[in-house]
């Protein structure tokens, strides 16, 4: 009797120790998006990327422990015209030639006031220059996905300011600030 519940108490202190472990989650960019505006004289056009993956890994007992890295394509930029698609591949916007990607990798996940709501400070690499910046990350939940998936989804915007990595194509016609809305749905590993 005594072994049974050694072994009970064992099975109970493993599971709740499991349930504490970080877990790894991977974009689902079928499911999820990248989306921007920027101002155009007195109105703001919005466009969007296509192509981008990313790996978040949570820690729901100590969210400091918490993690996100990502990756974007810029070729897949899509602003609904293709000439200017293909003048922001150029090198007074994003010099795809010279640097196809964009890459945020963060540093530090910290609670925001609102209920699951975090500010996640990390480093954004644009045009081989990186610069801090701050996401407003929200989760929209956790759960049972389909075929057996488990899911978390997540809504994360900030605002950037263009000049800072040397975009300066446009001016004045277009604005500096960019705001940035990213939906995610991520399946766990």
């Amino acid at each position: 009797m005594k072994k049974l519940i050694a072994l009970t108490l064992t099975l109970f202190f493993s599971s709740l120790f499991a349930s504490a472990e970080v877990e790894t989650y991977e974009i689902d960019p079928v499911h999820s998006s990248v989306k921007f505006s920027i101002r155009h004289f007195v109105a703001k056009t919005t466009g969007k990327f296509n192509q981008f993956e990313g790996t978040i890994r949570v820690d729901r007992e100590d969210w400091s422990k918490s993690s996100v890295n990502a990756t974007i394509n810029v070729v897949s930029v899509d602003t609904a015209n293709e000439t200017r698609d293909e003048h922001l591949q150029e090198d007074e916007y994003f010099d795809s030639a010279e640097y196809p990607q964009i890459t945020f990798q963060s540093t530090k996940w910290e609670p925001a006031g609102e209920e699951n709501t975090f500010k996640v400070t990390g480093d954004l690499t644009m045009l081989g220059s990186t610069k801090e910046v701050v996401l407003e990350a929200k989760i929209l939940g956790f759960g049972p996905g389909m075929d057996g998936a488990y899911l978390s989804g997540w809504e994360v915007t900030t605002q950037l300011d263009r000049t800072e990595w040397g975009i300066s194509g446009g001016q004045p016609a277009v604005g500096t600030e960019v705001d940035v809305m990213i939906n995610i749905e991520a399946i766990r590993q």
